[in-house]
Order: structure tokens, then sequence, then C-alpha cells
């Protein structure tokens, strides 16, 4: 660095008086202290290296969709072999950059873990493919708006939302919440679909529209529900232990059952049961069991007459 950029980042620091405030920031950051191995800051898996390997895995699920635009059906094979492994060796370096937050074990120990755990997420994609399937074929049969399968694969919502669901729930039963949460704000990001990668959602299911969707961690969704925006699956309180702490990873959201419809606004709150079959009007308030082939309206929620088959 030569003596005249010296002298002209010298007077830009002074000029902002940053010696104070990066001392300052140094102070703030010693509350908070950042988590260390052997004298170096252990470093966070990146937000942008895992948009990355989500562009891979969708290339690698549907090629002719978000990989390539010329394909024979040899080459086809060819590229998802080829997209396959440089995603999974990238997706395999964010899963020990996790295991170093959570796993005391030698460097050399973790990376034999990491390869484990990213070895059985990838033998894992063909099944959330053809979950995903489901998913899109009940999107097209359920959207008289949809002219083709191929319209709502690539441009519908709900389907951005749940592939990466589908995605990050793997990663979540792996037990790496961590990269799991990043993958499901990307896509609350980009959809307004806000998943948490703990919830467990069977096939066959549809969010329409899907703007303001919020699935909470424990939901459990059963097959052949469909969902309209700004629905809200939640938890009704959350209860704190004797130290004054909340109480984490108790069951606390709703069961919906098969194939039942919940329609936009509706809001079901803590661990209750929508039998299958129930259809759920729109700016519901739920926050006790619903019996099978029920039809919830507003006044009826107002009532909570909820007789099995009942509905207004």
């Amino acid at each position: 660095m030569s003596v005249a950029d010296k002298d002209s980042r010298a007077s830009s620091g002074a000029r902002w008086d940053l010696g104070r405030i990066v001392a300052e920031l140094r102070a703030a950051r010693g509350k908070s202290p950042e988590r260390t191995r052997d004298g170096a800051v252990i470093e966070m898996p990146s937000r942008e290296a895992l948009q990355e390997i989500l562009d891979g895995l969708f290339a690698a699920l549907f090629p002719t969709h978000f990989g390539l635009a010329d394909f024979t059906e040899e080459g086809i094979d060819y590229f998802v072999g080829h997209k396959l492994d440089a995603t999974l060796r990238a997706l395999l370096h964010q899963v020990e950059r996790e295991l170093q937050f959570s796993s005391p074990e030698s460097a050399a120990d973790r990376a034999r873990r990491a390869f484990e755990i990213t070895h059985r997420f990838a033998a894992r994609l063909p099944q959330v493919r053809a979950l995903l399937e489901t998913d899109i074929l009940a999107a097209y049969q359920g959207d008289p708006a949809a002219r083709s399968i191929e319209e709502v694969r690539f441009c519908y919502p709900g389907i951005t939302g749940i592939t990466h669901h589908r995605l990050a729930h793997e990663l979540y039963i792996l037990d790496l919440p961590l990269l799991a949460r990043i993958i499901a704000e990307l896509a609350h990001s980009a959809t307004g679909i806000d998943i948490h990668p703990g919830a467990e959602i069977d096939g066959s299911f549809f969010i329409d529209h899907g703007t303001g969707v919020v699935i909470g961690e424990t939901a459990k969704v059963g097959q052949r529900v469909r969902l309209y925006q700004a629905v809200t699956l939640g938890a009704k309180r959350f209860p704190v232990g004797e130290n004054g702490a909340l109480i984490k990873g108790n069951a606390r959201h709703p069961i919906v059952e098969d194939d039942v419809v919940i329609y936009a606004g509706a809001t079901i709150l803590g661990r209750v049961t929508i039998g299958r079959g129930s259809t759920i009007g729109g700016n519901v308030w739920i926050t006790r069991d619903v019996p099978p082939n029920s039809n919830v309206t507003q006044a009826l929620a107002r009532g909570e007459a909820f007789d099995e088959g009942g509905g207004i």
C-alpha cells in the first residue's frame, strides 16, 4: 500500500470516527460471543451457497424445466448426474459448516459424518421427486385456471414453496435444523409462504395463491389437503418452564387429516385435529377439534357446535 493510500485511509477513518465505532462494535460482540474452535471463528452456512444448491437440486429434479433447453433422452441423465455431483459436493461443504456448531467431534469424524448425512439426503431425492409429482398433479386438478402441468410446475408459488419444504424437511430429519431453516426462509422470501421445515406434510398437497400461509413446526398435514392464501396452522400458547423460559419441542400445532380444504384467512391454533373430509371457511378462527366431514363457517365457529358431518 502506497503512502498516499495509507494517508487516504487514515483520513477516511478519522472522518467517520471509525476507530471508536469499531471498538464499540467489538464490545457489543463480546456480549454475544462468536463461536470459535482452535482460535478461529466458525463459519456460518452461506445463504448464497444454499440458493445455488437449491437451483442445482431444482435442475436435477426437473431438468427439462430448470435445467437446459435442448435435451436428448440420454443427455438428460448425463445432465442430472453431472448437476447432482456438483450440487452434492457444495451441499457437503455446507453440512460440514453446520456440524461445526453442533458437534464437538474431531475434524476427521465431522467430515465423515457430513458425507454420511449428504449421502442419505441424496438417496431420498427420488422419493422427494415422487411426492412432488403428487403435489403438482393436485395443483393442476384443483385449479380451474391451470392450463397445463408445465405451467403449474414452473409458475405456481405453492409448488415452489412445497418443493423447498420437502427438501428442507429431509435436512431437518437428518438433524440439520439450521440448513433446513435457511432453505425455508429462502422460500418464504420468494413466495410469502412460511412452512417450518419440521412440519410433516403428506402427498397431493396444494397451496393455492399462497401469500401469507404459515405452517408451524409440529403441524401434521394429511393427504389431498388444499390451503388457500393467508391460512395459519399455528400455536395457541407458549408454555414456560420453572425458569421462565419457553418450553420447546412440544406438539403445539394442528393436525389436519386427509381431504380437508381450508379457505383464505382461516386461523387454526393449538394441537387440535381437523377431521378428514372437512371444509373450513374463510376467515374462521378455530381452537378446538373439528369432527370429520364438517363444514365450518364463521357463524358455526362462533357457535362452536361442531357436530360430525354438520355445517351451515
